[in-house]
């Protein structure tokens, strides 16, 4: 299922609708105004918070972490030792780790769990200069939490660069 994603919409107080490829909403993220830290919220169609992405303020390294129902379902960081610029690690709270690797900034990355591809984001199926693709490959997958990494990475990403 490939998902509709406009890179300007993502600043604090917008909202803004994700669609799925046949067009329907699929995700409604809200950007969170007045708070201390960049907060977003991912939401379904019926107004349900599904993921909630929160920048950490005082981390010694860079990261992100992605909640549910309050409590947290990942936490993302740049790789170290890593000979890769853009290499992202996601440690899920159960403690499994996904892989995300690829040139971020230019939205063509994807996101692997042990070797197996879940996610692959693209610029190359649009001709809109701002819009990418979340394509999530595996049916099984928690299409939330996929989109939800792919934003809080290029949010690292651009603030790295």
């Amino acid at each position: 299922m490939k998902y509709l994603v406009r890179d300007k919409i993502f600043s604090i107080g917008d909202d803004y609708w994700i669609e799925d490829e046949q067009g329907r909403h699929a995700f409604l993220v809200d950007g969170k105004a007045m708070r201390l830290r960049d907060t977003l919220e991912l939401k379904g169609p019926d107004g349900q918070v599904l993921v909630t992405l929160r920048q950490k303020m005082f981390s010694l390294r860079d990261s992100m972490t992605i909640e549910r129902g309050g409590e947290p379902l990942a936490t993302i960081r740049r790789k170290r030792l890593s000979l890769l610029r853009n290499h992202y690690r996601v440690t899920l709270a159960e403690g499994t780790e996904l892989d995300v690797s690829g040139r971020i900034l230019d939205r063509e990355f994807t996101v692997e769990y042990d070797g197996e591809l879940l996610a692959h984001i693209s610029r190359q199926w649009f001709r809109v200069r701002d819009t990418y693709a979340v394509n999530v490959v595996r049916e099984d997958a928690d299409a939330a939490l996929l989109v939800g990494v792919a934003v809080c990475v290029i949010r690292m990403a651009e603030r790295e660069d």
